[in-house]
């Protein structure tokens, strides 16, 4: 694993809570990151709904966001982003970890994502922390051909007190 150095006179970034105020910027990032965004409505909905969401600010800028649904002993990754310029610096595997370590502090005993075969950075970031192909949804995502398909992924959240797990 590779050190990304961080600019002495930039504060490292931080999370809180997103807000309805933040929706704007959030949707900023979500067209530039992704051909098939969320919408508005979507990220409102998950608020709404009191989903678990994050954005990640360095500054006074929001850099990226990740929004969770923990119900039933289990959380599901809905969306994970970092704003396609701070890309390559560290902050999706921040917020992935954030998500994990939320989705255990909420009682889940595993955590489920999807993430596009074309994607191969996510995947590695996903494998890297422990989560592993369970299976394909087909024809999951909208895609500029058709749709392509989901790779489902999965990771088990152990007790804290064992030692073998590598740390959040």
């Amino acid at each position: 694993m590779s050190a990304v150095a961080v600019d002495a006179g930039q504060a490292p970034a931080a999370l809180r809570p997103m807000r309805d105020g933040d929706l704007d910027t959030v949707m900023r990032i979500e067209v530039r990151a992704y051909p098939f965004p969320w919408t508005a409505g979507i990220f409102r909905d998950c608020l709404r709904a009191a989903y678990p969401a994050w954005v990640l600010v360095e500054g006074e800028r929001i850099i990226g966001y990740g929004v969770l649904s923990v119900a039933a002993g289990e959380a599901h990754v809905l969306n994970v982003c970092i704003d396609p310029d701070d890309q390559g610096r560290g902050h999706g595997r921040h917020l992935l970890r954030t998500l994990v370590r939320a989705a255990r502090g909420q009682g889940a005993q595993r955590v489920f994502l999807e993430v596009r075969p074309s994607n191969p950075n996510a995947i590695a970031l996903y494998h890297d922390e422990g989560f592993n192909e369970i299976g394909r949804r087909p024809r999951y995502y909208p895609a500029h051909d058709g749709r392509e398909d989901a790779i489902v992924m999965a990771r088990e959240l152990v007790s804290d007190d064992i030692t073998t797990m590598p740390p959040l």
